[in-house]
């Protein structure tokens, strides 16, 4: 069963380093789970197309009609190939959490210190992106 996991990565103008440093944690936690759930529905169709296979081969020693052996192999062909294309999301969403953990701590890496510096101060500093302009 899917654990049906809803995850709301809130997207706004907030720009500061620990901000940014939490969504793109939330990002890549909803990104993780949604790569899990995704595996588990691949592995359910992968089951039931092999199950719809075996019912197209329990028809047939039926002696039915040929034409539903050949619908229920239609319907197995499709949910393997389905499957197939729900494997390369689950790969899709797995690289795009891999990419969001490195994001972050490239970020960090960047920003850390600055963001330590700006904290640490008593004074207020400029806005990021003040000297930009």
């Amino acid at each position: 069963m899917s654990s049906h996991n809803t995850f709301i990565v809130v997207a706004d103008d907030d720009n500061r380093y620990k901000a940014i440093q939490r969504k793109l944690k939330q990002l890549g936690t909803a990104m993780d789970m949604a790569a899990y759930d995704v595996q588990l529905l691949q592995q359910r169709m992968r089951r039931n197309a092999q199950r719809t296979e075996g019912l197209a081969v329990d028809i047939a020693n039926a002696e039915l009609d040929r034409k539903f052996v050949e619908m229920t192999n239609q319907v197995a062909v499709a949910l393997g190939g389905a499957a197939v294309e729900v494997r390369d999301l689950h790969e899709t969403a797995q690289e795009v959490a891999d990419m969001t953990a490195q994001a972050r701590r490239t970020h960090a890496r960047l920003y850390e210190g600055l963001d330590t510096v700006r904290s640490s101060r008593k004074e207020r500093t400029p806005k990021p992106g003040f000297f930009a302009h």
